[in-house]
């Protein structure tokens, strides 16, 4: 009787609301925040059965709903219009529990299916419970099964079955932009946050953390669509946080836009909060990286008139700018400045310094520099190590390299393929072949493989040792592993098999290259014509200069000499009696047809008398 006269409230209470609305003009159905569905009069009964009956189950603790015999009379007809009024009406008051049990009792039987209402139902009254977790799973639930671009239909679902005094509304919006950012539908967190302004409601504060957090770590490009988005989110009086500043600021850095991250800068006072020193710092190293150390410089000399000290990433990324610049006397200045003010160089610091160092030829300064970070138990690390090795092959004290290298390993660091690329080419340009191939069987050995610098540079080590037939060897390893030799590399092929009088297989390379794509220039040619003008094929070269004609490669002066020489070396005596004052200066085409014709000439004349 009890369960009766409870219904029979409800029902009334309806009623007279919706009697309330009507005279009011206003229809209940069209109200946006109803979840209270009419139903006829022959539904009370149904409801309260369905409620008997889920409640006779749980006492037995029996949740195999199909074993009650009154729930198996009624499923079949069950719709979920019925589900929705009994979550919304709950007129046996069943736990929240209870009813979840049994919402998810019916959607693992088929054929009956949940719709969206009925899903958005149950959501709101597992947050108006504080069910919060079963809240937040169904809602994940209903997101993957949407998929993309349903932001709008849901939400909509979601603001019609909302009952009138919804005061959990902020967090159920909170949760559906954590949904879908957590699901990877950015757009559709964007499109929930502006349909939450639309209707009036407040922004929600955790979903556009959770949604900035994700947008201002986009792909660099899209740092600029993260930040009109993070002022949007500003405007709708989310609270600013300096995190943010510095995350979209060194966004646009990263790409190189330091005019983007000036505005982000200065958008921070504007909304009430202080530059911090990560602030200055991100900026300032957006300067110096390209190229506007002054302006680093002047930001520098602001955060110390604001009372901002500034710190070792302050110093470091002026000395990189500086040392970039070739400004290494101020660098070292700088550095001795941020020491004076007690702060402590890190890797970073020290790093920077001998990066720049060794790359302006001042090696012996970088290499006291490491001591000095060694002393100061500052750990080099990888970078660190092949700076100074690069420094030292350029200079040539391999001796030197060597042991920096044992030091290396000594230390526990395990050299890369930067670390023993810079070693072979140090290696092949003093001539220290064994040394280099020995390097390259260590990486072969350690599974690293050989980039295009270290193969040209064995190709041109060997070249110049003589060893044609390995550099041509090292060539077709070269292609196998899926690099493409440049011009420079297949001529210096080409003139060693000519200066080994090889001059059909470097003529070989020549069509190789031509047939990849290439399109061999004039030094080229003049490598290949020189080697056959000194095998006396002047023939041929004649005919390599008309093909390098017919090709439109144009010939220099060092090609009408090559050509010269090979005249004067395989012709007549009168030949040579008539180019010898010659020699040297041979120009263009002309000249040289000029002096061949002349020699041709005389000497016919002197044969005939």
């Amino acid at each position: 009787m009890a369960m009766v006269m409870a219904l029979n409230f409800k029902t009334k209470l309806y009623h007279d609301f919706e009697s309330l609305c009507s005279c009011v003009g206003v229809h209940l159905h069209r109200l946006p925040f109803s979840s209270l569905s009419p139903f006829p009069y022959e539904d009370h009964d149904l409801l309260c059965a369905i409620s008997e009956a889920i409640q006779d189950s749980q006492n037995k603790h029996n949740h195999d709903y199909s074993q009650n015999p009154r729930l198996r009379r009624i499923l079949p007809s069950l719709t979920t219009r019925h589900v929705a009024n009994l979550i919304t009406l709950n007129p046996l008051s069943l736990s929240p529990s209870s009813l979840l049990s049994f919402f998810n009792y019916l959607a693992s039987r088929p054929p009956f299916r949940h719709t969206l209402h009925s899903y958005c139902t149950m959501l709101h009254f597992l947050y108006l419970h504080r069910m919060l977790p079963e809240a937040h799973s169904l809602l994940s639930f209903l997101v993957s099964r949407k998929g993309s671009n349903s932001a709008s239909s849901l939400f909509s679902s979601i603001l019609r079955t909302m009952p009138l005094r919804h005061h959990s509304a902020g967090v159920v919006f909170d949760a559906l932009m954590c949904a879908y950012v957590d699901s990877g539908f950015i757009p559709d967190a964007v499109e929930c946050f502006r349909l939450v302004l639309k209707n009036k409601f407040p922004a929600p504060v955790r979903g556009c953390e959770n949604l900035l957090r994700h947008v201002v770590r986009l792909k660099p490009l899209e740092v600029e669509r993260a930040w009109g988005l993070y002022l949007e989110v500003l405007d709708s009086g989310y609270p600013a946080r300096i995190y943010f500043f510095n995350v979209l600021m060194h966004g646009f850095c990263k790409v190189g836009d330091v005019g983007n991250a000036r505005l982000v800068f200065d958008e921070i006072p504007k909304r009430g909060l202080r530059p911090t020193v990560v602030s200055f710092n991100t900026l300032i190293s957006g300067c110096c990286k390209v190229g506007n150390v002054e302006e680093g410089f002047r930001l520098k000399g602001v955060m110390e008139s604001e009372g901002i000290y500034p710190d070792v990433f302050t110093f470091s990324a002026l000395i990189n700018g500086l040392c970039k610049e070739g400004r290494l006397d101020e660098g070292s200045l700088l550095f001795d400045e941020m020491c004076g003010r007690g702060l402590v160089p890190n890797g970073v610091t020290f790093t920077t310094l001998i990066d720049g160092q060794c790359k302006g030829g001042k090696v012996d300064l970088a290499l006291k520099n490491f001591q000095m970070m060694l002393a100061q138990g500052v750990r080099p690390d990888l970078v660190t190590y092949n700076a100074l090795l690069n420094g030292l092959c350029k200079v040539g004290d391999l001796k030197e390299a060597r042991r920096l290298l044992d030091g290396m390993s000594a230390s526990g660091l395990k050299p890369d393929k930067i670390t023993f690329t810079t070693l072979i080419d140090g290696f092949c340009k003093d001539g220290e072949m064994e040394s280099a191939l020995e390097i390259k069987r260590r990486m072969v050995e350690e599974g690293i493989e050989l980039d295009d610098v270290a193969f040209t540079a064995l190709i041109s080590g060997l070249c110049r040792d003589g060893r044609v037939h390995d550099a041509e060897r090292m060539l077709r390893d070269m292609l196998s592993a899926g690099f493409k030799p440049d011009d420079p590399t297949y001529t210096m092929l080409i003139d060693c098999f000519c200066k080994k009088g090889d001059v059909k297989e470097a003529f070989k390379l020549l069509k190789e290259m031509q047939s990849n794509g290439h399109r061999p220039g004039v030094v080229t040619y003049n490598a290949l014509m020189n080697g056959m003008c000194k095998q006396g094929q002047m023939k041929n070269a004649k005919m390599l200069l008309d093909a390098m004609l017919n090709l439109g490669v144009a010939p220099n002066d060092i090609t009408y000499n090559i050509l010269l020489d090979g005249h004067c070396k395989h012709g007549s005596s009168l030949d040579v009696d008539t180019f010898n004052s010659e020699k040297g200066l041979v120009a263009d085409y002309a000249t040289y047809k000029a002096l061949v014709n002349e020699s041709s000439k005389t000497s016919k004349d002197r044969l005939k008398g």
